[in-house]
């Protein structure tokens, strides 16, 4: 397994609209591209940082080329609503234990 981990710094004002823009991408990039799922923390009022796990470095490298058409816009409006964006660590996953439990936000 493979993960990656990615910082977000939202334009203010945009954070709910930014996060409802992830969960869409995330949805897309797990049913088109064989992404395993993300989770998106929030840092502090505009920083998030989100962690995305993929089957291997291989899918996660080559993911983008089978989303649909509709990924584009949400991707540019992600683009659009961040003053940064950047992958921190890209990480080969040694031990899981993390469980899948229902999470409550």
């Amino acid at each position: 397994m493979f993960a990656v981990i990615y910082s977000f710094k939202v334009k203010e004002g945009l954070e709910a609209t930014f996060v409802n823009g992830w969960k869409e991408l995330t949805e897309l990039v797990h049913q088109y591209e064989g992404g395993l799922g993300s989770r998106l923390h929030k840092k502090n009022d505009s920083h998030y940082i989100a962690y995305a796990q993929w089957p291997d470095y291989e899918t996660w490298q080559s993911a983008g080329k089978n989303l649909p058409e509709s990924a584009n816009k949400i991707r540019k409006f992600l683009r659009d609503s961040c003053d940064e964006f950047e992958t921190l660590f890209e990480l080969d996953v040694v031990e899981d234990l993390l469980k899948d439990q229902p999470y409550e936000v």
